[in-house]
């Protein structure tokens, strides 16, 4: 809806979503969507393919993702809208069927990860108190009402949490710095598994695989809407997230490879845990066990609300049912979304394990990156569309759109056949669920 609606709609009495988001908490928003359990294994899977100069990879990978975080955040200047990617292709080509595929792909990411985290969450508290008598379904409905409890109770509760486990996240990468210090200078930092060195295809293989320690950024473009001056704090948060996240993901493989040489990092089943049980074996090992608590609940909570705010959106639009798009009076958060997904949330988790319906899913992102790039290309060069308050040049968006769209074909052609074959299968599932709904009154992105 335009920023006129919204008032209008305030000002009839109709509930909206609460502006409350400051620069510093979309920070630790797009910092914590971004250090996710994911770094605690990648660093071992990169020094496996890139040696002792992973720290490499992930300096690579960070250009190549913030060219896409670059126009995501030109977007949330642009249009600080609940519907996010949704919107931004609704406005682009207003063509419904494509806006419905890309909202769902992007809910379905998000719901697969929290019903998978889950599971993650409730293995590593089961492993943390030794209490095996109690089923590790319950664990993981207990966590899943609880985090649909946050969401529901307010953005600034949800904003509160995720500071905490982003902090808690942070500390135990620091934690690794810190103990690993002393090792630093011990490894040749551009020792390689392979005799040809580092060169242009090495560097993009690199890219490729640590690529996806910086996905998340996108979630933020969900909560523009209730953010305070959104045109100046979502451009805002985005970068510097992703600045930290590199530093913090280059000092945590430098440090990694400097005290476990990379050839045991690669096949350490827990690869910063090894490098704590080198580096400080006075830490107690729970440590570790609970700060991956942490850093998998503040992923299921943010892809919640990601998930919650993309249908509020698209019901405001006429993409859902109207009831989807409601705001409670009183917590201002889009009550009915959120019961609706938490049933579909835990039908995921009771379903077992769809860790191969997660990875398809992903690769469904690198296709809305792709759209989202080219949209803002459009939208740049269409007459009367309003500039944001952070404006890049085309060739952010072309390159980015470039990059995603070739990440995705090298993940498609070596990667395994499964997870390509499951995110057709997902797209074939949104395109029927579209014949089914189809939604009739559909407005036009304002």
């Amino acid at each position: 809806m335009s920023e006129r609606a919204l008032a209008a709609g305030d000002a009839a009495g109709e509930p909206t979503l609460r502006r409350s988001i400051g620069p510093f908490q979309l920070f630790a928003y797009t910092l914590g969507g971004m250090l996710g359990a994911g770094i605690y294994g990648l660093v071992g899977r990169a020094a496996g393919q890139l040696g002792s100069a992973v720290w490499l990879g992930f300096a690579v990978a960070m250009v190549a993702a913030l060219l896409t975080g670059l126009s995501y955040a030109s977007l949330g200047s642009r249009y600080p809208r609940a519907g996010g990617a949704a919107y931004v292709v609704h406005r682009t080509w207003h063509r419904p069927l494509l806006t419905w595929m890309v909202g769902l792909a992007v809910m379905a990411s998000g719901l697969t990860s929290v019903a998978t985290q889950s599971r993650v969450v409730a293995e590593n508290l089961l492993r943390l108190a030794d209490i095996p008598a109690i089923p590790p379904v319950l664990l993981s409905l207990g966590f899943i009402l609880l985090i649909a409890g946050v969401v529901f109770r307010g953005i600034r509760e949800s904003m509160w949490m995720n500071i905490l486990c982003t902090v808690v996240e942070a500390t135990g990468l620091v934690l690794v710095i810190a103990v690993g210090i002393p090792w630093w200078g011990s490894a040749d930092l551009l020792e390689t598994p392979g005799a040809e060195g580092i060169g242009a295809s090495f560097l993009l293989q690199g890219a490729i695989l640590t690529f996806f320690a910086f996905i998340g950024f996108e979630d933020t473009l969900n909560v523009a809407e209730e953010c305070h001056d959104p045109h100046r704090t979502v451009p805002l948060g985005i970068i510097s997230a992703m600045l930290v996240a590199t530093v913090l993901y280059m000092a945590v493989a430098i440090t990694a490879v400097s005290v476990v040489p990379w050839q045991e990092l690669a096949t350490a089943p827990g690869p910063l845990a090894e490098v704590m049980e080198r580096a400080a074996p006075w830490l107690p090992n729970w440590i570790y066990v609970a700060i991956t608590v942490f850093a998998v609940a503040n992923t299921a909570l943010l892809n919640y609300v990601t998930a919650s705010r993309l249908t509020y959106g698209m019901a405001r639009h006429g993409l859902l049912p109207g009831v989807l798009g409601r705001v409670h009076p009183r917590t201002r958060t889009p009550h009915v979304a959120i019961g609706a997904l938490l049933l579909v949330v835990i039908a995921l988790m009771l379903a077992g394990d769809i860790t191969q319906l997660a990875s398809a899913t992903v690769l469904l992102l690198l296709a809305v990156f792709a759209c989202v790039n080219i949209a803002l290309l459009i939208l740049q060069r269409r007459p009367g569309e309003p500039p944001g308050g952070f404006e890049v040049p085309a060739a952010v968006p072309a390159l980015g759109a470039l990059v995603c769209l070739a990440l995705l074909g090298n993940r498609v052609a070596a990667g395994d056949w499964r997870a390509p074959a499951l995110a057709a299968v997902v797209l074939a599932v949104i395109g029927l669920l579209y014949l089914v709904v189809r939604p009739r009154n559909v407005l036009p992105a304002s």
